[in-house]
Formats: C-alpha cells, structure tokens, sequence
C-alpha cells in the first residue's frame, strides 16, 4: 500500500469513531480542568455516542442504510457477460495457513462469485490489491481460491489497483478489450452503492450482486431482538465501518481518487 493510501486509511481511523470520540472526551477531561461545565459536557457527549454506537440496533440500521436489496436468482444478471469480484482485505500471516490468505471480506465475495460463476457460466474477473514487500497480492489469492478451491476459472486479472475507483478503470479497460461492457459486480453488500457508482463511471453497465449483509432487513433478514438492545464491541465494529463507508462515499464524489 503506497504512502498516500495509508494516510487516507489513517485519516478515515481517526476521524471516523470510535477513536474520534474517544479523543473528544479526553478532550473533554482535559478542557474540565479549567472551565468544568463545558469539559464535562463534551466528555460526557462523546461517551453516550460511543455508547449508541455500540448498539446492534443502531449498527444494523446505519448498515442498513447502505445495503440494496440481493440478487434475485442467476436470472436476474439479464444481458451481462462478465462477474467481476472484488477484493476486499487480505489477512497477513495468518498461523493456521502458514502465511497470508483471504480476508474475511474477501472470502465471503469469492465465494458468491464462485456459485454465481457456476450458475450463469459467465467468465470471471477477480480485481485486488498487487504484492507488497514480497508479499502475495490480494488479486492473485482470490484467483487461486477461486481455481483451487471452489474450481472456477479466472478468464482476467488485475492487480494494480489499490482503491475501488481504480479497480473499476483497471477493470473496465481489460473488459473493453474483449468486448465487454455489461457485469455482474460482486462484492460486500455495504460496498454496492460505492462500487457500483465508480464502475459505472468508468463506463460499464453494472448488475450488483451483493453478499456479506449486516443490517438488511427483507424476507430473508433477522427480525429485531431485545439483545440488539445490548451495547456490544462487534456493534461498534459494525457502525465504524457503516460510517467509514458513508465518508468514503462523500469522498468519492468530491474527489476522483486514482
């Protein structure tokens, strides 16, 4: 990851609670030692919105603000004649692999891009991340689960995209050369309208198809429980990426990021 893409994500993890607030209300100690009403009451607004970030029911409703409606079956993909998966995180060295493999995000994209690739036997683009300090790259991990794995062939690959507006022009020039201008876009549920809008930019015509769903609420989605009610560290898991999402969408439209 090159040096201005690690401060982008350093950025979106300090502006983006938790941490924001968790600096507002020391801040807000710190401000109390000398005008005491105000520190209080910054500290004390920072931790109650920690705290309702920490709630199911709010992290599955901001999550589902983001989340579109499923695939409605192989048919549903009309005229297109490409899937493109996503990547979406790599886990480094993880001990049970013996060295780095499919983040969890990817994981689950790859696979839906396998039993779609199945159903429709359309040909499959996997877009990724490339290799870092002589590291596998994300694109070739998804490739090699994808054919290893789940037997599904890889017609094309990309690794030299590292954010989401690049993996769409990467993407779109390889398809253009075949011919192709209409996809099956696959990736996180969460990540659709961002993906969708950056590869429709760069001139594709987009059919989404996304997986891994938090907070959809549909024929098929968890009905509400007193426990979602239950501030939770996976809950503020949850909203910190609904949130990061949402800046990285208010990004995407002020600036067309390379």
């Amino acid at each position: 990851m090159d040096a201005s893409i690690s401060l982008t994500y350093l950025a979106a993890a300090v502006i983006v609670p938790p941490t924001s607030l968790i600096v507002l209300a020391l801040a807000g100690l710190w401000l109390a030692r000398r005008r005491r009403a105000a520190g209080a009451t910054l500290a004390a607004c920072s931790l109650v919105a920690l705290l309702v970030l920490s709630l199911p029911v709010v992290a599955f409703s901001l999550m589902g603000r983001l989340e579109p409606p499923p695939l409605a079956g192989a048919r549903a993909v009309g005229d297109a004649r490409a899937i493109v998966v996503l990547g979406g995180g790599v886990a480094r060295g993880a001990p049970d692999w013996g060295g780095d493999t499919l983040g969890v995000f990817t994981l689950q994209r790859v696979r839906y891009g396998a039993r779609l690739a199945k159903v429709t036997r359309l040909p499959v683009l996997v877009t990724g991340a490339g290799p870092l300090n002589g590291r596998p790259g994300e694109a070739a991990l998804m490739r090699d689960a994808l054919e290893q794995e789940f037997g599904v062939p890889v017609r094309w690959f990309d690794e030299r995209a590292r954010t989401t507006a690049g993996n769409a022009r990467e993407a779109a020039a390889l398809l253009r050369a075949a011919g192709i201008g209409h996809v099956v876009l696959v990736t996180s549920a969460f990540h659709v309208p961002r993906a969708r809008r950056a590869f429709e930019q760069a001139g594709l015509q987009v059919v989404a198809a996304p997986t891994g769903y938090v907070g959809y609420v549909g024929d098929a989605g968890a009905a509400f429980e007193w426990t979602h009610l239950v501030p939770g560290g996976d809950a503020l898991r949850v909203s910190y990426l609904a949130l990061r999402e949402m800046a990285a969408r208010l990004m995407y439209r002020v600036v067309d990021r390379q």
